[in-house]
């Protein structure tokens, strides 16, 4: 049987850094050299592989939509040439890039995954070794058309992942969607549909960065406060509420998200609960909120919240039809 071939993108993380005197460095071939004298990623079983390094590396926390596009413009132009890809990304903002890239890619036929480590490749007791085999592994023999984020032995869509641990290995987690699949002594499909490699052409939407707000809801947050932020120049908000989607009845508050949603601002409301969505006709406080024309963002991530609004404001879209697909579900990203 034919050995199956993927692409690997090393957009930078710590997977292939090096240590240094002042600690774990960005140096450029040292990802690329540690996997090819790795006897482990040349077995038999496993696939053919191309390593791309980027130049300059990317550290995860000065990923923006620009670098998004990158990414999704170098796999485009090698997607005929590969059955899969694989994305070495920093686990920072590894969530936020699987949810942009799902959302960018459409007709998407070959499966594309994004991992990376805890601890570099090249170190005692990295968790490298066992990410990026596992991923290549999947990508090859577990094609599963879609975005996803392959960490600690569990294959999540993209944009339902979260990171949810800082220095753990188990540092992802989907809270609102069982793994696509789980790679224990045997790979099980949880979730996970396997890719017929339909004939597709990739398309892919381009995204430029857009002004969106983030506002964490708490006891006792003033009026003034919420004024500021949406008298910024934003296109959109981000409501991260209480519970089921509740927020502070204070009348200053309603007549803001009420005059900025009328301007035009788009104010999604999310729970700051890892688990769960939201609800605003369950109480008072939450139809407050959808009569001032806030709209729901069900149980869909901070992450696929943000890269979404992202991908369709980038299409100058009508502000109806934005508000419209926002409650929609499109990439498997929510839950209604």
């Amino acid at each position: 049987m034919k050995r199956k071939k993927i692409y690997i993108a090393y957009t930078g993380g710590t997977i292939g850094m090096k240590q240094s005197s002042r600690g774990y460095v960005p140096v450029a071939g040292y990802l690329t050299e540690t996997v090819k004298s790795n006897a482990e990623f040349t077995r038999e079983e496993m696939p053919l592989f191309d390593i791309h390094e980027y130049c300059p590396l990317i550290d995860s926390s000065d990923m923006s939509p620009q670098h998004w596009q990158l990414i999704a413009d170098d796999i485009k132009s090698k997607y005929e040439e590969y059955d899969g890809f694989v994305v070495l990304h920093g686990t920072d903002t590894m969530a936020y890039t699987a949810s942009a890239l799902s959302f960018m890619f459409e007709n998407l036929t070959k499966p594309v995954i994004i991992t990376g480590s805890q601890i570099p490749l090249s170190q005692l007791r990295s968790d490298g070794q066992v990410n990026l085999l596992n991923a290549m592994y999947l990508a090859a023999n577990y094609p599963i058309a879609e975005v996803s984020l392959f960490f600690n032995n569990k294959l999540f869509r993209g944009n339902r992942a979260i990171k949810a641990h800082a220095d753990g290995f188990d540092a992802f987690a989907s809270p609102n969607m069982a793994p696509l699949a789980q790679a224990g002594i045997n790979i099980q499909l949880l979730e996970g549909q396997l890719s017929p490699y339909v004939d597709q052409a990739l398309r892919v939407t381009p995204v430029a960065s857009q002004p969106i707000g983030v506002l964490h809801l708490y006891p006792g947050i003033s009026s003034t406060m919420v004024t500021n932020v949406l008298q910024s120049d934003i296109k959109a908000l981000i409501l991260l509420s209480f519970g089921v989607g509740n927020a502070p009845q204070q009348e200053d508050i309603l007549n803001a998200l009420k005059a900025a949603s009328d301007r035009g601002v788009v104010i999604v409301n999310l729970t700051q609960c890892i688990q769960g969505q939201v609800n605003m006709g369950g109480y008072a406080t939450g139809n407050a909120l959808l009569n001032c024309g806030v709209i729901s963002g069900y149980d869909m991530t901070l992450e696929a919240c943000l890269t979404k609004l992202h991908y369709l404001f980038s299409q100058g879209l009508e502000l109806e039809t934005v508000r419209h697909l926002m409650q929609d579900n499109l990439r498997g990203e929510l839950t209604r």
